[in-house]
């Protein structure tokens, strides 16, 4: 068993009842006489805590401080003093130690010094894994954070359809990255060296719309004083991105057939073909067949369109991911506005995972830029607000895992207590507890 503590002093009977009582609160220490050994066992991955008199033969206390700050700042040092010792002490603190803590001292002193040393320690490890974790992913896996299963399939899709020049169906939510999936298509595609024209469909008034995809001719309309490249014509040898394809009127669809079976335009007050070299992709938060089905949109286009489709999860179905993609923008909002590094503490962390997030990824990241320029305090936008204990959020939170890992189920008891690794009977209590019922399940 790797020890939690480190614990120094050169007195045997006080290094003897410190190990003891810490053994009792269920805390491994190994116990040194002096500083010799302690520094070669520290490193920037341990996970305990240094507790250590001041006073010792041969090096002192500061001077083994100093020594595993050298290896890592962010180790914990206790520092055990006498009475003529405190000043010591103190400036110590201000050095980077810990706590210190005044002989003589009761055993529950040092267990509750050192139980909330290790978990500092276990937070900046943590926290440090977390942003290797951001620092360490390359190519698309720093464009498209995460780790759940539902983004590891996507980042694998894009990579598949990318080396391909079929047209690209996206399907997700408002705020859920549609654009920044379409983006990553074309960086991974042949086509990366051209044009990635993006071009919001309801964005546009209806009478522009035309006129922004195909371009014009002098003199094509009132106040079309000169000849105007369109947005197809312009992505030629790229990518053009619709965005909210849904949107488009139903005279620009049709055209929109065309460009997709042809490869061809017409710009408005022009009689010749344009030949296009250029790939579509677009992107809908609504259902484009169910659209169709209601004669709200080209049942035609939608068969051409719907050649390759990608579904971008929306946030509240893969919360593993929220941590690491709130620590992700929370350092480019840091590093955007000159703030120093910021993580955010376990309970605004409980918030954050408690929260369903219907602006998805957007809102998520507005959340955290807000947190990175300290406005509205920790509980601004990460919650339903700072009166909450950590308790009831985490609660919250438990509740919010075992109804989303039921519906991934199809409310199978059997395999959602085996998918979340606990008892039947914990299951069922914890369900009982949170007032949790489905339809169905096999027990």
């Amino acid at each position: 068993m790797t020890a939690a503590v480190f614990l120094v002093d050169d007195e045997e009977h006080l290094r003897a009842a410190c190990a003891q009582a810490l053994e009792l609160a269920d805390i491994h220490a190994e116990t040194f006489p002096a500083a010799d050994g302690v520094i070669e066992g520290v490193g920037r991955a341990w996970p305990g805590v240094v507790v250590t008199d001041i006073k010792m033969p041969g090096s002192s206390g500061l001077e083994l401080m100093a020594g595993i700050f050298a290896v890592d700042p962010e180790i914990p040092v206790i520092l055990i003093t006498g009475h003529g010792d405190v000043a010591m002490a103190v400036a110590a603190m201000r050095e980077g130690a810990y706590d210190f803590i005044e002989k003589p001292f009761p055993s529950e002193q040092l267990v509750d010094a050192v139980r909330r040393a290790l978990e500092k320690r276990q937070l900046v490890l943590e926290n440090r894994a977390l942003r290797t974790a951001l620092g360490a992913r390359g190519g698309l896996e720093h464009t498209l954070v995460g780790r759940s299963a539902e983004m590891v399939r996507l980042r694998d899709n894009i990579l598949d359809f990318a080396q391909t020049d079929a047209d690209v169906l996206i399907l997700g939510e408002t705020g859920a990255g549609k654009e920044l999936v379409a983006r990553s298509l074309h960086d991974y595609s042949p086509r990366s060296e051209g044009r990635f024209v993006a071009i919001n469909c309801g964005a546009l008034p209806d009478t522009l719309i035309e006129s922004e995809l195909f371009g014009h001719k002098a003199g094509a309309f009132t106040g079309a004083g000169k000849a105007r490249t369109g947005r197809i014509e312009f992505a030629s040898g790229g990518t053009l991105f619709l965005d909210e394809i849904e949107s488009m009127p139903p005279d620009v669809q049709v055209k929109m057939l065309r460009v997709l079976q042809d490869r061809t335009i017409v710009p408005l007050g022009g009689n010749e073909e344009v030949p296009v070299d250029v790939r579509v992709i677009a992107a809908t938060k609504e259902s484009l067949r169910d659209l169709a089905d209601e004669g709200r949109f080209r049942e035609d286009l939608y068969y051409r369109l719907e050649v390759l489709t990608l579904a971008v999860p929306p946030l509240r179905d893969r919360r593993d991911d929220i941590p690491l993609l709130f620590q992700h923008f929370v350092d480019q909002a840091c590093r955007r506005y000159k703030r120093p590094e910021l993580t955010p503490p376990p309970a605004a962390t409980a918030s954050l995972l408690s929260k369903d997030w219907p602006g998805n990824v957007r809102e998520l990241q507005n959340a955290a830029i807000r947190f990175a320029l300290g406005a509205g305090g920790l509980g601004s936008g990460l919650g339903d607000g700072d009166d909450k204990s950590l308790a009831s959020q985490m609660d919250a939170v438990e509740k919010k895992v075992i109804e989303a890992a039921l519906a991934r189920n199809g409310g199978s008891l059997k395999a959602t207590y085996e998918a979340l690794a606990v008892s039947r009977k914990t299951l069922y209590d914890k369900m009982r507890k949170y007032g949790i019922t489905v339809e169905r399940g096999d027990g």
